[in-house]
């Protein structure tokens, strides 16, 4: 039960962080944020892509059948974010990274905490 209940406030931090770092592609992006963006090599087509990846991996976990396939989207995304900051040598941003990246991995060990829950109506 406990396993649930940790499972269930990672998820929903999990997909809050999706949802929100991926909605900001469709906002008007600051000047510090094009700079950061520019740093890691990262056009404003591939943005776009990331920022909906991110939404729909976000999405997909919130569902027992498609929550492993949406963690996975959600570490790789999150990787490649990471190896960006690396290739371009911003190491403390790449750090940053790490419990970001560890939260899909610990969802994926725990499980969807609705997964076996029936609901009768």
């Amino acid at each position: 039960m406990t396993a649930k209940i940790i499972s269930g406030a990672i998820l929903l931090v999990t997909v809050y962080f999706g949802v929100s770092h991926g909605s900001r592609v469709f906002q008007k992006p600051t000047q510090q944020y094009l700079e950061m963006m520019n740093s890691l090599g990262i056009t404003n087509t591939l943005r776009v892509a990331i920022g909906v990846l991110s939404i729909g991996s976000a999405l997909l976990i919130l569902f027992p059948k498609t929550f492993f396939a949406g963690n996975v989207v959600r570490a790789m995304l999150l990787i490649l974010i990471m190896a960006l900051a690396l290739k371009a040598g911003n190491y403390k941003f790449a750090l940053i990274e790490i419990p970001f990246v560890m939260m899909p991995l610990l969802l994926i060990y725990l499980g969807h905490p609705l997964k076996n829950t029936t609901f009768n109506l």
